[in-house]
Formats: structure tokens, C-alpha cells, sequence
């Protein structure tokens, strides 16, 4: 099966960038945007100067618990910048969503409190609340880890947005705000 369609078929449609879009970054970012993929596996991911943004990371059901996952990430924290990545809230009907929570807390991801992040789906013209995580081998703080989910959000998340979608996402200051957080609000608690 092609990496898109095993991509495709995992992750919901509002999370989902098109083919195109992916294949674009792939060759008009290839500097910084990467595919690493495995007959069990595909990772999407983006790696600036100081930080590796993770856009996709899909394990296959057959080989799960068997730490491939973790390798990946193992690989990714070799480089020795925070690690950032975007989950959904979880969701009591999908039990994948609290694994999946599980699984990045054990691999030393913390839950960035401080940042909120609505945007509306281009697919779905919903508005999708997601959390950010981040792994911080610096102590980085969640005001830096914020600065690059920006950076994130510009360069990949809408890059030719208009072009591949037909309209265009909303600006990062309506996507993305920080403000400091009750420690109440940590989606890792009690996972």
C-alpha cells in the first residue's frame, strides 16, 4: 500500500493534509520536510534549526507493541531538539486516542498547557481543537515550544494551502494563542 493511503486511512479526514500537498513539501521543502517510511511505518516530519516537528507518525496495527514507535522517536531525539507533535483530545469512543496519549507520555512528552489551537478543517469546515506535545531534552520552555509550533504551522500546514485546497487556512494568530494554563488542564494526568 502506498505511505499516503496507509496515512489516509488512519488519521481523520480534518487531520489530513492532501497528497499533493505532502508530495509538494517532499519536493519544495525537501530541505526540511521528510518521509521516512518502512513496511510497518510512515513519519512525516519536519526538522528546523531548532526544533523537529513531527506531522505524521503511523505504526501498523501488526507491528505495534513491538517498538517501532519508539525507535522512530528515538531517532528523531538523537537530533537533540524538542520534538513537537499535535494529538487530538481524547476520545472516549476511540480507545487508539488513549493509547496513543500513553504511548507519548512514556516516551517523556509533556502536554503544552499554554497553547491553544483551533483550526477550522478545509476538508470539513469544522473547527478542530487540538493539543500540542513536546519533548524538551533542554528544558525548553512552552513559550518556545509555541514560537515554533507557529513556525510550524506557516511554513507547512499552509503552505499553497490556497493552491492545493481552493481557499486558504486561517492566519496563525487565530489558529494559535498562548496563555498561561491551570496545571489542571495536563492531558497526560491520568493517562
Amino acid at each position: 500500500m502506498h505511505w499516503y493511503e496507509k496515512l489516509n486511512q488512519y488519521f481523520p479526514i480534518e487531520e489530513m493534509k492532501s497528497k499533493e500537498h505532502m508530495e509538494t513539501l517532499l519536493k519544495e521543502r525537501g530541505d526540511i520536510y521528510h518521509k521516512d517510511e518502512g513496511k510497518y511505518h510512515v513519519l512525516m516530519y519536519a526538522e528546523l534549526e531548532n526544533f523537529v516537528f513531527i506531522d505524521y507518525l503511523f505504526v501498523s496495527k501488526e507491528s505495534r507493541g513491538q517498538g517501532l514507535g519508539h525507535k522512530l522517536l528515538e531517532m528523531l531525539k538523537q537530533k537533540g531538539k524538542p520534538i513537537i507533535l499535535e494529538v487530538e483530545p481524547i476520545d472516549y469512543d476511540d480507545s487508539d486516542s488513549e493509547k496513543r496519549l500513553r504511548f507519548y507520555k512514556r516516551e517523556g512528552f509533556e502536554h503544552a498547557q499554554s497553547i491553544g489551537y483551533r483550526r477550522r478543517s478545509l476538508a470539513t469546515n469544522e473547527i478542530n481543537q487540538m493539543e500540542i506535545l513536546y519533548w524538551a531534552p533542554h528544558n525548553e520552555s512552552e513559550e518556545e515550544i509555541f514560537e515554533a509550533m507557529k513556525k510550524t504551522y506557516e511554513l507547512i500546514h499552509t503552505y499553497k494551502d490556497e493552491e492545493f485546497y481552493g481557499d486558504s487556512y486561517q492566519p496563525v494568530d487565530e489558529v494559535l494563542v498562548y496563555e498561561q494554563s491551570d496545571k489542571e488542564d495536563d492531558l497526560l494526568k491520568n493517562v
